[in-house]
């Protein structure tokens, strides 16, 4: 018993051992077990503690608070993207011929700084379900956004801590000018239906979620084509995760347009209801409105008013017509 002991203590005192002393030295990265606890604590609040806490509750007023996140996000992401493409020399990397990277110790630690942030931002996008939990969305804390939020948080902290490569810095900027589109769309909604005209391009969201999977997975396929003197598992590990998420976002793409076929009675889907559920599927702040039927609504003075829905609690409310 006491050898099984000694092996188990060897091996988590090996994986605390990172490719840098420094790194290992950084929030959250001394050992898996502070992340680990992190995502353990996520899951557990979501799937079981949140809901049982807001069973008898009504939904929470988180309307600026959200607004607020969803700023942050869209400003956080701006400067990730900012700063990725202009601290690393990735891109020249990618379109040279031999595809070789050489960097320095300054180079390396800032590689991996950037990749401590983006890392960091998925513990932050954990605050996507949380909300949903707390505005009573249960129908919103689906398997793939649980398992899309879990998932990259542990792979973002792994690849810093195990295989840092070039690979990450194009997949952390796809994924950060992705996420400004995203959480500017969230921020604006949130605001109220005052502002859902400006929301006219919501429908080309789903596009750009998948078209990110498939310039991904794009550039992987090319990175072991060409040789690159890059992490081979990582490589491989992404094509992987990406081919993962490919199918599962085709898949609920695919399941959502025919359920929404079949609700229509076989006419044509729109646009928006696509985009909504991708947007949901992404892993979004759910602050999108639902689709309504164009019905007239009574105010209290009995004049007639249209409906709009309000954002922050999804209750239908009568607007008077102008």
């Amino acid at each position: 018993m006491t050898n099984y002991i000694k092996i188990v203590e060897e091996r988590i005192s090996g994986l605390s051992k990172g490719v840098d002393e420094t790194v290992d030295s950084w929030f959250l990265m001394s050992s898996p077990m502070p992340v680990v606890a992190v995502v353990l604590v996520y899951l557990a609040f979501v799937l079981k503690i949140g809901p049982e806490y807001m069973k008898n509750r009504k939904p929470m007023d988180l309307k600026r608070i959200m607004v607020f996140y969803n700023a942050f996000q869209v400003l956080y992401s701006i400067w990730m993207c900012r700063t990725s493409i202009q601290e690393s020399n990735v891109m020249s990397s990618i379109f040279s011929k031999k595809c070789e990277i050489n960097r320095t110790r300054e180079q390396n630690l800032t590689l991996y700084s950037g990749a401590w942030f983006y890392f960091f931002s998925k513990i932050i996008d954990l605050l996507d379900t949380t909300f949903f939990v707390l505005r009573k969305k249960d129908n919103q804390v689906s398997f793939l956004h649980v398992y899309h939020h879990t998932i990259t948080v542990l792979f973002s902290w792994g690849y810093l801590k195990y295989a840092p490569g070039e690979q990450g810095v194009i997949i952390g900027i796809l994924n950060s000018g992705v996420h400004i589109i995203m959480y500017f769309y969230y921020m604006v909604a949130a605001m109220g239906p005052q502002y859902q005209k400006y929301l006219w391009w919501k429908k080309y969201m789903t596009s750009i979620q998948l078209i990110q999977f498939v310039l991904i997975l794009g550039y992987m396929l090319t990175v072991g084509a060409k040789g690159c003197n890059m992490p081979k598992t990582l490589t491989f590990f992404f094509v992987g995760n990406t081919v993962i998420f490919l199918y599962l976002f085709g898949n609920f793409y695919r399941k959502t347009y025919k359920k929404a076929k079949s609700v229509d009675g076989g006419s044509r889907t729109t646009g928006s209801s696509l985009a909504q559920s991708a947007l949901r599927a992404a892993g979004g702040m759910g602050c999108m409105p639902q689709t309504m039927n164009a019905g007239k609504h009574l105010l209290q003075n009995g004049q007639a008013g249209k409906a709009y829905l309000d954002l922050n609690n999804n209750s239908v409310k009568p607007m008077k017509l102008e």
